[in-house]
């Protein structure tokens, strides 16, 4: 499977609007880490990260999608497509993609 394969099978997994919903959040608070870290020179703020990005992630698609995350799978890929969702949703352009995809009318 090539990623241009991998992407539409992405947001697939990703059609309820309450899981993208939890993964903005959650990428986005993952990044902050980051900073979070340089800044207060504790770098237990590293080790928040990723559980900051994936619990509620794969909470959501317990609850909401009933699927397994692609991120058992394709982990790299998954990450990838975490910052590309995420910077679409902000650029205001996650609709199209998604109707391209055929999860959203």
């Amino acid at each position: 499977m090539t990623y241009e394969e991998f992407w539409p099978r992405y947001l697939a997994g990703h059609a309820d609007r309450r899981t993208r919903a939890l993964h903005y959040l959650a990428t986005a608070g993952a990044l902050a880490c980051i900073p979070a870290a340089a800044i207060t020179a504790d770098w237990g703020w590293l080790i928040a990260a990723p559980v900051v990005g994936y619990g509620p992630a794969w909470l959501a698609h317990a609850a909401f999608e009933r699927n397994r995350p692609e991120t058992f799978s394709h982990p790299i890929w998954s990450l990838l497509s975490d910052f590309r969702m995420l910077g679409l949703f902000l650029a205001g352009r996650i609709g199209g993609e998604l109707r391209r995809a055929g999860v959203e009318r």
